[in-house]
């Protein structure tokens, strides 16, 4: 069996299903793992075609490309740390990802702007331990991020469960592999088929 190369995650599923990326050696940056990955894609296959998505924290980039890959219209990932952004921006390239934006920022003064668009997908995996799940997730909902009846996918330390949600979310599925927790949410009073 062939070892993968530091430093690179593989796409699981859709137009560049199989394919490599580079992500940057930024510590406490941890890509969420293939099988989680696959899980949660499970989760939303009937939702990602067409859909307008954000990725936060986008680190490695494996959410919102992999939300690419399998027919988004278009993903925003935001990152702070500047190899990370440049690893981001050298995959997207690799990929010829046009649906891809990447964004140099903190992820909760861009929350705090002016959304261009309300987003059917969001992806919150923020680092563990400090506590940005629950102010990410109110800021998305107070600022008008989010299209009604939009899916949060929230990825926490496995302690964090079930994470803070903002009034009018819904948790439709929680699962735990490891260390790790991971959920989605539905904005609004309808929760989603998933």
């Amino acid at each position: 069996m062939r070892r993968r190369a530091a430093n690179t995650l593989r796409l699981i599923a859709g137009a560049w299903r199989g394919r490599h990326v580079r992500f940057a050696d930024v510590p406490g940056l941890r890509p969420t793992t293939d099988r989680v990955r696959e899980t949660l894609f499970n989760w939303l296959q009937p939702y990602v075609p067409g859909a307008h998505c954000l990725d936060l924290f986008a680190g490695s980039g494996a959410l919102g490309l992999e939300a690419l890959s399998r027919g988004a219209a278009d993903a925003v990932l935001v990152e702070s740390d500047r190899r990370a952004v440049d690893a981001l921006q050298a995959a997207a390239a690799a990929l010829g990802a046009t649906g891809a934006r990447v964004v140099w920022r903190d992820v909760a003064g861009y929350l705090r702007g002016i959304p261009e668009r309300r987003y059917d997908l969001v992806f919150l995996d923020p680092p563990y331990g400090q506590g940005l799940i629950g102010p990410c997730a109110r800021l998305l909902e107070e600022h008008g991020w989010l299209a009604e009846g939009a899916l949060i996918y929230l990825e926490a330390e496995r302690e964090l469960d079930p994470p803070p949600l903002p009034a009018g979310w819904t948790l439709v599925r929680s699962r735990r592999a490891g260390h790790v927790g991971y959920h989605l949410a539905q904005r609004g009073s309808a929760p989603a088929a998933v």
